[in-house]
């Protein structure tokens, strides 16, 4: 993620910041500019005619409405523009349910769970790739957030994707609960974060591979999708994943089926793309020279997130994480990044960057400004 500061005093922000620690103006992102921003309160005479509560702190005609999530329950920091319609913006109108909200602590759930949720959209919408409600398009993506019921006999949230709906048991925004199914589920990394790439690449998979002509060659790499999903979940948690998957997978989950296979290397994708950014932003040179100066001078019309190529990606993240792990290894840490990537592994990485990037170029894609 690139780096935010404030227009006011230009002190550096964090992409969920609400206000600034130094001058205290009021935050908010701005998404048809896709910039943490200060605003400031409209005036009455504005207020009246336009119906808009803030302007940028840059520039008075830029005219906002607060998220009715972020006035209502303080759990988005985004803007919405004067005109737009809708009394939420474009990472709310995607909820189909949320949890209910009489506990406290349940809405500190939904909260982190928003935080992680607006993160993931903020790389979709930086790889220009379609993200539409269902009133944009039919299967259009939503998000349910619930919690598992203490009544009786009552099945268990399960946290998945069917046909563009994306269900989040708001339990795994309980740091205890989420380390204690990692460890259970034999798990290298488990965040509130990846669980949203992990199923946003269930999403895409269906938008972006399933009917289009990069269907065979998703087969070549991942394998027949066709096989019996239940079958091959059912032998996974019965016998576990082959001794020999680190050959061929970014995960032992992904060992499970065609469709996990994706959805976790496109996650990791996400991961890689990511960080990479921001690491970026804040100035990290690591990997070959001429990557590394590619990266560090775009063009002024370039996508921040958008690399020049996948050997210049992957030839900067591997010294990345080394030094990553190195250094949370020096704090008494785990490693940032436990995963060891092999051939067969970054070739489907590959596959998911060329698929990104050829959606990316596509006619009308998403991006901020719409």
């Amino acid at each position: 993620m690139k780096l935010f500061s404030c227009q006011s005093c230009q002190q550096i922000l964090y992409f969920e910041s609400v206000q600034c620690t130094r001058c205290g103006h009021t935050l908010a992102f701005l998404q048809d500019r896709g910039v943490v921003s200060a605003i400031e309160p409209a005036s009455s005479k504005l207020l009246a005619a336009t119906g808009s509560s803030w302007t940028a702190a840059d520039d008075a005609n830029a005219k906002y409405r607060l998220c009715r999530n972020y006035t209502e329950h303080g759990v988005c920091n985004w803007a919405v523009r004067a005109d737009d319609p809708s009394a939420y913006c474009r990472a709310c109108r995607l909820n189909r349910l949320i949890p209910n909200l009489d506990a406290p602590e349940t809405k500190e759930a939904w909260h982190r769970l928003e935080i992680a949720k607006r993160r993931v959209l903020y790389t979709l919408f930086e790889l220009r790739l379609p993200v539409e409600a269902p009133s944009e398009r039919s299967g259009g993506l939503q998000f349910d957030f619930l919690r598992d019921s203490d009544a009786p006999n009552v099945p268990r949230v399960s946290t998945g994707h069917s046909e563009g709906i994306i269900t989040i048991n708001i339990a795994e925004a309980d740091d205890p609960f989420r380390e204690k199914m990692r460890v259970q589920m034999g798990e290298a990394y488990r965040t509130v974060l990846g669980h949203f790439r992990h199923e946003i690449g269930h999403y895409y998979w269906g938008r972006l591979v399933r009917t289009t002509s990069r269907l065979s060659d998703f087969r070549a790499r991942f394998g027949d999708e066709t096989r019996n999903y239940a079958a091959a979940r059912q032998s996974h948690y019965a016998v576990g994943a082959p001794a020999d998957w680190p050959l061929h997978f970014v995960s032992a989950y992904a060992s499970m089926h065609p469709w996990e296979d994706w959805a976790e290397t496109w996650a990791h994708y996400l991961h890689i793309v990511d960080t990479f950014e921001t690491a970026r932003a804040y100035g990290l040179s690591l990997g070959p020279a001429k990557a590394v100066t590619r990266w560090q001078e775009p063009p002024s019309t370039a996508r921040q997130m958008a690399p020049p190529s996948f050997e210049d990606l992957m030839g900067g993240w591997i010294p990345l994480t080394m030094a990553l792990n190195s250094l949370n290894r020096s704090m008494g840490m785990k490693d940032f990044y436990p995963f060891v990537l092999s051939n067969a592994a970054i070739d489907k990485l590959r596959f998911v960057h060329e698929t990104v990037r050829f959606a990316s170029t596509a006619a009308e894609p998403s991006g901020w400004g719409r």
